[in-house]
């Protein structure tokens, strides 16, 4: 089995990852409740502050913030995943960084480091067409998905399926016999899409390029699963074919299943999470949010 080695001698397996991303979710989404309520008054006093301050025709800052203002909750989720991204790729134009770069952030199952790729593969592009594509397909969808299962539960399945993918490729890799470096976020992006389609069938998409030409959510993502599959069992190596296909059973599998096994029965962690922060130092008398 395939690990992440954390230390000497703790070790998750995908499965374990996977379960303690969507309880990092929960939480996160516990805190952000918190603070939101709490720094109710301060938005107002500082909306009351922005309108009585001279403002500055033409400022960069402003200019920054009314871009920011005007992306959706999805887009403002995913600008910190397409800016990693970005940032990796640059680091690959770095001529000393290639051997690192090389050994943990492609994913390969004849590499000595197993473990970190899994995951640092998910962020990493070496060619900026990859890169542009993948992002393009991440930014379309990160409204629908964001609106559909809120910022926390989104990062929780697209870092899961990141992972998963990886290992469904390492395995698929091993039991062919064909080994080599893959890396790209794919895999994760393919579980975003998957989740869309099996969630909203019918809604219509397009393709950039033909944008006059509709088809249904749910006969593009046969398409896409029919294509992947084809790809894996005849040997096709232009793109990773298993790592597609494991995204997008993920995704399939997380909204028919995974939501009402996982997500929905999150309230215990997050009880126990309360009464700690509760018992923590300048917890209120109560412990309510």
């Amino acid at each position: 089995k395939r690990r992440f080695a954390l230390g000497q001698n703790i070790v998750i397996t995908p499965a374990q990852f996977t379960g303690c991303s969507f309880g990092g979710a929960a939480i996160w989404q516990y805190e952000s409740l918190k603070s939101r309520v709490q720094s109710y008054f301060d938005d107002v006093k500082a909306d009351w502050l922005e309108k009585i301050r001279p403002q500055k025709q033409g400022d960069l800052r402003k200019q920054v913030n009314q871009w920011w203002n005007s992306l959706s909750d999805g887009q403002k989720t995913v600008t910190g995943i397409i800016a990693a991204n970005a940032l990796v790729f640059c680091c690959w134009r770095v001529p000393s960084l290639q051997r690192s770069m090389l050994k943990y952030f492609t994913s390969d199952p004849s590499s000595k480091a197993l473990c970190w790729p899994m995951l640092l593969s998910t962020f990493s592009h070496y060619s900026l067409f990859h890169m542009g594509a993948n992002m393009y397909v991440l930014w379309s969808f990160s409204s629908s998905i964001v609106n559909m299962m809120g910022k926390e539960q989104f990062m929780a399945l697209y870092l899961s399926a990141g992972v998963i993918s990886t290992f469904v490729s390492y395995v698929s890799k091993t039991a062919m016999g064909r080994f080599g470096p893959s890396l790209g976020a794919s895999g994760a992006i393919m579980a975003v899409l998957a989740a869309v389609c099996t969630k909203m069938p019918e809604a219509k998409l397009a393709i950039i390029f033909l944008p006059m030409y509709t088809f249904t959510a749910g006969n593009a993502l046969k398409a896409i699963v029919a294509l992947d599959t084809a790809g894996l069992i005849l040997g096709w190596r232009f793109f990773d074919h298993a790592a597609h296909l494991g995204g997008a059973l993920f995704g399939i599998w997380y909204i028919i299943y995974g939501h009402e096994l996982i997500w929905k029965n999150r309230e215990p962690l997050v009880k126990m999470w309360h009464d700690f922060r509760s018992r923590g130092p300048g917890a209120g008398g109560n412990g309510s949010i």
